[in-house]
């Protein structure tokens, strides 16, 4: 799909999409729930889809009911050899060691970029754990043989603190007990306390967290889980982060459905939006988001890399030099977001500088028409319609329906709110 985007004045309200970091979570641990779960408010995005469709092949049945989901398990029961989890770091990295709590011999498999993908974490872990793993050198596909043994590791969480979530999972649901996963230089702690309010939600065994450096499994001790369990997936702070800067950048935005005590690492593209000198205020559930001078930034997004995409459609109409920290987290996603923003927003006018950890964005210059593509990455083609809302003439993305990856309606909701958007099937 083609997307073509004029320039636009934006105004009016939106309530935002759910969380795929929620809702994956929320699919795990119904999964390992012996019972019954009913998700609210789903997300209906191909990662959350994804995650649906694993949870069935391990075992749970689903029947989806409006705006809710009923989730049946009696935990991880394999009913299929053969486990993808499409596109999603967060659910190979997550559901493997779920589905490794089985004995039955089973292949983790992915699709499109998540094949090119590092996930030689699992060929230095899992022996440990007493798992039989073959992998096509350190990459997808992988084997796996459980069941998983619980016991006290060190692992990096240097990479992604997805791999530590699947973990944490796993040894909550096998009921471990004196045992602690040592953790060395963990980033994207706000996402662990995403992973940590699940397993309380659930009724789940939570771990003792020394300082993000110990998670220690002391107690396996029975406790009082409900059933059924009523779960309702929060609004995404990933991709309200794009409409909260398309509010600074071409009108005023009322923005609805966000959690403002959410753990969710994304929640400081506010801080964002405050040190630029956009309008912002929170009031009667919600936020206004409007335009001003807007000034270069810095800013740190070590512990919240997927806000890069947004930050640099900011930074672009920001007036100065823009510093943000935390670029080396960006080689592995869905491309590598570093070197892709530099080429797209240069194609646009936008000077983008990289030096080791620091990513500067020479911003306050006008926008220019361009014809770029997304290089199938969901944040990159969202980043890139945000920026065009105020370039001097239209911008084309190609490959624009990477999006679905995260945010299906982003499109639909900007047309929503005034944006000139064309959408064109190839």
């Amino acid at each position: 799909m083609r997307a073509i985007i004029n320039p636009s004045t934006l105004t009016g309200s939106i309530d935002a999409s759910k969380s795929k970091s929620d809702m994956q979570r929320a699919c795990a641990a119904a999964l390992l729930h012996v019972g019954t779960t009913f998700i609210h408010e789903p997300g209906n995005s191909n990662d959350d889809i994804a995650a649906l469709d694993v949870i069935q092949k391990l075992g749970a049945s689903i029947k989806v009911r409006g705006n809710e989901i009923e989730i049946n398990s009696n935990g991880v029961q394999p009913v299929n050899d053969h486990i993808n989890c499409g596109e999603s770091g967060l659910g190979i990295r997550m559901f493997t060691p779920i589905a490794a709590l089985s004995n039955r011999t089973l292949e983790m498999n992915g699709s499109g970029s998540l094949l090119k993908r590092p996930m030689d974490f699992f060929d230095q872990i899992f022996p440990l754990l007493g798992i039989s793993i073959s992998s096509n050198q350190g990459k997808l596909p992988i084997q796996i043989t459980g069941p998983l043994k619980p016991a006290s590791i060190d692992v990096d969480g240097s990479l992604s603190s997805q791999f530590l979530t699947g973990l944490l999972m796993a040894y909550s649901a096998s009921k471990a007990q004196n045992v602690v996963i040592n953790v060395n230089d963990l980033k994207s702690k706000p996402y662990i306390d995403m992973t940590l309010k699940v397993l309380k939600s659930f009724g789940m065994q939570v771990p003792v967290v020394t300082s993000y450096e110990q998670f220690s499994f002391l107690d396996s001790s029975p406790v009082n889980v409900p059933d059924p369990i009523h779960y309702t997936i929060e609004g995404d702070w990933s991709g309200a982060a794009f409409l909260f800067v398309a509010g600074a950048i071409s009108g005023k935005v009322f923005i609805k459905g966000m959690k403002s005590d959410s753990p969710q690492a994304d929640r400081k593209i506010l801080q964002a939006i405050e040190d630029s000198g956009a309008q912002i205020e929170f009031t009667d559930e919600k936020y206004i988001v409007s335009p001003a001078a807007l000034s270069a930034f810095k800013f740190d997004a070590t512990e919240c890399p997927d806000l890069f995409p947004p930050l640099v459609a900011l930074a672009s109409y920001c007036k100065g030099t823009t510093e943000i920290l935390g670029a080396n987290r960006l080689t592995h996603k869905e491309s590598n977001r570093a070197l892709t923003l530099q080429d797209v927003f240069g194609k646009m006018g936008v000077q983008v500088d990289l030096q080791g950890d620091r990513m500067l964005v020479h911003g306050g210059v006008k926008l220019l028409s361009a014809h770029v593509h997304s290089h199938h990455d969901h944040r990159i083609a969202m980043a890139v319609a945000v920026a065009a809302l105020g370039a001097e003439g239209k911008i084309t993305i190609d490959d624009a329906e990477a999006i679905d990856k995260s945010y299906p309606d982003f499109y639909r909701h900007m047309i929503s709110l005034g944006a000139d958007i064309i959408l064109e099937t190839n």
